[in-house]
């Protein structure tokens, strides 16, 4: 009798989920509605089938949006973060029960974990791109999605979202009147993609996923529609390596005064300037052009960027975060990062670092083997970004890993 209470204890899947999602649903929904003119597709052809869920990522609200067009509760692969925050992760699990998994990193625990709850009947989602989109176009998505595919044998749904990046921006702080449309695209059954290679498999995901947001479809208008794009920006086509200032709908260049207005219809327009790119997703393109044709030796000695930081902080995965330093500079350099202030000075070598990630719109995660490190900073202007993609083209370059853009982190 004791083992079997045991057993029903380890069980993933709760039935408080299903009351969990109901009371959501009732609250969530019309909210959604009101809030970002969305329009949910509801999945008629479920029939109490259990699914792994693929879906394109746009906004905070993704996971909601995919949990409404499904009857049964959605178990969600993600990030260590939402599991590193004390009490309030403990309610998250209690309540919906996440499945955690390392950002950046190949995650054992996560395709374990996944594996009991695809057994134990739990339709399972994730957003393979591990980020939602700066751009407004779907972004690098790791080939080892492929292997938990078949992993779990499951029956695989490709979930769209269309509109989030014109509603609200990653990098806004302003959600825009407009329209959303999320649905459910295909559905590939486990003898389609089982009769695929991984890589073939790979490519059918990623083309079945890939969505550009930077078109004319409809207005999001917004009297503050380009604040904070420079925590997604910092590239110039004058003047390089740069940093931008926002204000209203304009943002300008601190270097040399360019000014670029972004319009309802998503479109960039110079001020003071002929502008070279027509939306964020062109500009984005360049600026991880003009990374990878970058050569940093000259900055060994030199910062490239330096920015001040409120909180230098340690997570402990899935318990909780440390504070190591507050009010700390944050300096990268061309192989190192440098987290200083006048009591406290500590490097951090490329060669040393596993992986680097943005969380949010602009937390920096730092991963030193299994140390986690994370730089918060009260600075709403902060581009973390910038030092992610400095990472990665730098540890690319000493592997002699040819880019192509899609390779500066996630």
């Amino acid at each position: 009798m004791k083992n079997k209470k045991k057993n029903k204890k380890k069980k993933w899947l709760k039935f408080r989920h299903k009351i969990v999602k109901n009371l959501a649903w009732m609250v969530l929904y019309p909210y959604s509605r009101i809030k970002y003119g969305m329009k949910i597709h509801k999945f008629k052809e479920e029939n109490k089938r259990t699914y792994f869920i693929l879906y394109n990522h746009q906004t905070a609200f993704d996971q909601f949006f995919v949990g409404m067009a499904f009857k049964q509760p959605i178990y969600y692969i993600a990030s260590e973060d939402l599991f590193s925050n004390g009490f309030v992760s403990s309610l998250i699990k209690y309540l919906v029960a996440p499945i955690p998994i390392k950002k950046s990193m190949t995650d054992v625990r996560a395709v374990i974990d996944s594996k009991k709850v695809a057994k134990e009947g739990g339709s399972i989602a994730v957003a393979p791109e591990g980020n939602r989109t700066f751009s407004g176009e779907t972004g690098y998505i790791k080939p080892a999605i492929a292997q938990l595919v078949k992993a779990l044998n499951l029956p695989l749904i490709i979930y769209k979202l269309d509109g989030g990046y014109g509603v609200h921006p990653r990098w806004s702080d302003v959600v825009r009147k407009g329209k959303m449309d999320c649905y459910v695209s295909k559905v590939i059954e486990p003898e389609e993609y089982n009769a695929l290679s991984n890589d073939e498999l790979y490519d059918l995901i990623c083309k079945e996923l890939y969505h550009n947001e930077c078109k004319l479809d409809y207005l999001y208008p917004s009297k503050k529609s380009a604040e904070y794009l420079e925590r997604a920006m910092y590239y110039c086509p004058d003047c390089g390596f740069s940093e931008w200032e926002s204000k209203g709908q304009i943002i300008t260049c601190k270097n040399c005064g360019k000014q670029v207005k972004y319009l309802a219809t998503k479109e960039l327009e110079g001020v003071n300037c002929d502008f070279p790119y027509k939306f964020i997703s062109e500009w984005y393109d360049a600026q991880c052009q003009f990374i990878i044709n970058k050569d940093l030796s000259p900055y060994a000695d030199t910062p490239i960027y330096s920015d001040d930081i409120t909180n230098y902080n340690q997570v402990i995965p899935y318990k909780k975060k440390i504070k190591l330093a507050k009010d700390v500079k944050l300096s990268v350099y061309a192989n190192k990062y440098v987290i200083s202030n006048e009591s406290f000075i500590t490097t951090l070598p490329f060669e040393s670092v596993t992986a680097v990630s943005v969380l949010g719109r602009n937390k920096l995660n730092i991963y030193v083997g299994s140390d986690i490190y994370q730089i918060k900073t009260k600075n709403k202007r902060f581009n973390a970004l910038k030092y992610m993609n400095i990472y990665y083209h730098s540890v690319n370059v000493a592997k002699g890993v040819i880019e192509n853009g899609k390779l500066l982190g996630i």
